[in-house]
Parts: structure tokens; sequence; C-alpha cells
């Protein structure tokens, strides 16, 4: 049973009547809804509760978290960041979605600043899987067509992707990469592009597909963790520098 977290800053569907006739129950609420037809346990979280929902309690239980924020990056605690960084050092997956690409979260782990070009003209978007091979691919056909999307343009400001899965064409004429994966400590991360919230894009199959996937990914692996600091020889040292014998 993997443990997955979806949180979701829900301001938009609070401020915005066009966002709440979308996602009548929030982008989050959206999400979690597809997923639970899975065998996941899936719990969400969202900036105005206590701690924004990410307790110590519920970061450690926590398996995937999925985060989609946009109005309030800024209002996130840098505390609440830092234990989610160590989280993910830790193990636990991460996927950023779409306008999370500016989330203090997604910034600290890429270290940069995660800059774009951006539009939003109803414009068609092609997602190109340019890594038919990647687990996160899977059950995907060549590409994934949206008819309406927010656009955004490359450059993208990220460190190079361990992985590129995905990148975009849109109408206008932009590409962008869509899909990227990295390692963070024992963790692994995933950005996914697509997500405005005024497009119902959480409803389309192969969109659900996708992050599907990336939970399946990202989980954690049992691996062992690494010992740091002064080591003790393993054989002896019996080379002499500089007059000492070691």
């Amino acid at each position: 049973m993997i443990n997955v977290l979806v949180w979701n800053e829900n301001r938009h569907e609070k401020k915005d009547e066009k966002v709440r006739s979308v996602y009548p129950d929030g982008i989050h609420g959206a999400i979690a809804g597809f997923l639970k037809n899975e065998e996941y346990k899936v719990n969400t979280a969202t900036l105005d509760e206590p701690e924004h929902g990410l307790t110590d309690v519920v970061l450690k239980e926590t398996d995937v978290l999925i985060w989609w924020g946009h109005l309030a990056h800024g209002e996130v605690e840098d505390s609440i960041v830092e234990k989610v960084k160590q989280r993910v050092l830790e193990g636990m997956g991460l996927i950023v979605l779409h306008s999370g690409h500016f989330s203090k979260i997604f910034k600290a782990l890429m270290g940069t600043s995660c800059d774009l070009k951006w539009r939003e003209a109803d414009e068609k978007e092609r997602i190109w899987i340019v890594d038919p091979s990647h687990p996160i691919a899977a059950g995907l056909g060549e590409y994934i067509e949206l008819e309406r999307e927010e656009m955004y343009g490359e450059h993208f400001d990220i460190p190079a992707p361990d992985e590129l899965v995905m990148v975009s064409w849109f109408e206008g004429g932009e590409v962008f990469r869509s899909g990227c994966t990295y390692k963070r400590g024992k963790g692994k991360v995933f950005y996914f592009r697509p997500g405005h919230e005024t497009y119902p894009t959480y409803y389309q199959k192969d969109i659900q597909q996708v992050i599907k996937n990336a939970v399946q990914w990202a989980k954690p692996a049992d691996l062992r963790t690494p010992v740091y600091g002064n080591a003790k020889p393993l054989e002896k040292i019996s080379v002499k520098r500089e007059g000492v014998e070691k």
C-alpha cells in the first residue's frame, strides 16, 4: 500500500468561480479522486490547515507527496519547506505539478530560479513522449494532446534533468521540457507541466495515467542509508607519507 498525500494551496478554488466550477472539490480533490480508484491510501492537505497539513506525523507516513501551488508560494513557511526537503532526501517521492515549478520546495531541490515563459491563450498542447521506455510513460501513445492549456515555454531555468520523459509543443510555436525526473538523496522527484486551474486537465485519462505511473516510480525504495563522516580503514595502512607511518 503506497501512502499518497495530495497537497494543494486551494486558493483559486476559493476566490474564482470559474475554477470552482471546473474543480468543485478542489484540484487536490480531483487528483485524489482518480488515485483512490487504485490501490493507494490517499489523503489531502491544503495551505490553510495548521502547519499546511504537513505535520511531522503526516510527512513521516507519506510515501509520495503530490504538490500543486500558484497564488501563495510565499505563504508556505520556510520551516515546513525544510521538513519536506529532508523527507525527500530520506526517500519520500515528490511529484510537482504545473505552477508548482515556482514553489519553494521545488526551487530548494533544484537550486535554480525555475523561471520560464508563459501565456494564457487557450492553445493546443501536444506532449510528446520522448522516452517511451520510461516507467512514467507506461500505457501511453506517442503523445498526449490537450485541446486547451496554458503555455509554458523555454528557457526553463532548471538543472538538466536526470531523465527527460516528455516535451511539449504549443500551438503558438513554443516547446517545453514537460516531464523531468531527478534524484535527490534517496528520493525521486518528477516535474509534470500540465494542469492550469481553469482547464479540466486532471480529468483527462492520459494525464491521470502519467500521475499514476509517477506515483509508482517515485515510491520509496528499500535503500541502505550511507554512512558518512570519519571512517576507520578496512585494511591496514602501512604506506609511509612524510615520515609518518599510517
